[in-house]
């Protein structure tokens, strides 16, 4: 079985692209969502012993006040991604185990590129989008700033970095039909799974 890696910076679009890879039948993990569900069970213990239990209430991580001290303290979001990490690589193992039949898999991770996840994946496609379409449409789905957009885009590489080691690049301005482009990478891959490891 191949392992897929999809990347893209905030609002480059990556959670469209995979509505489009599940509606095929293809196993997909999305790594930031089984990070937000692990935040809120096995992790709880761990983060309240190293941030502070008032970073919860009734059971779920205030998301909003973690994220204003990780992307301003480089030693917290340090310290949160060394909880992190470990929990969510385990819980890919046991979705690649579930999944041991398919073809091949898709994990979505935003920092694919920036943690090293890539060399683990044996492909990579990567979605890009200009940047104030980005912009838009992170504060049109979360509210907030236009400086909180940027502050969280700081801690992601620009394009040009990450384009020279994608497999795939997937060009996604606003009102943009991607059918076209996702349907020869699919094809693509469909060939790929088949190779030998």
């Amino acid at each position: 079985m191949k392992i897929i890696g999809l990347t893209g910076g905030i609002g480059s679009g990556k959670s469209t692209v995979l509505k489009y890879f599940e509606n095929l039948g293809i196993p997909c993990y999305r790594a930031d969502d089984r990070a937000k569900h692990l935040l809120h069970t096995s992790l709880q213990a761990e983060v309240k012993a190293c941030f502070g239990a008032h970073f919860y209430s009734d059971g779920i991580l205030d998301r909003k006040a973690m994220a204003a001290l990780v992307f301003k303290d480089a030693e917290a979001l340090k310290k949160l991604n060394a909880l992190v990490h470990p929990a969510v690589a385990l819980d890919f193992k046991n979705f690649v185990d579930a999944h041991s039949q398919a073809p091949f898999i898709i994990k979505e991770v935003a920092i694919l590129f920036e943690t090293g996840g890539h060399v683990s994946c044996d492909q990579v496609i990567l979605v890009c989008a200009p940047k104030e379409d980005r912009i838009e449409r992170v504060l049109k789905r979360d509210g907030g700033s236009r400086s909180d957009v940027l502050a969280r885009m700081s801690h992601q590489w620009e394009d040009e970095q990450k384009i020279p080691l994608a497999d795939f690049v997937v060009n996604n301005p606003n009102s943009c039909d991607l059918s076209p482009q996702l349907k020869q990478i699919y094809i693509k891959l469909k060939e790929f799974s088949r190779t030998e490891d």
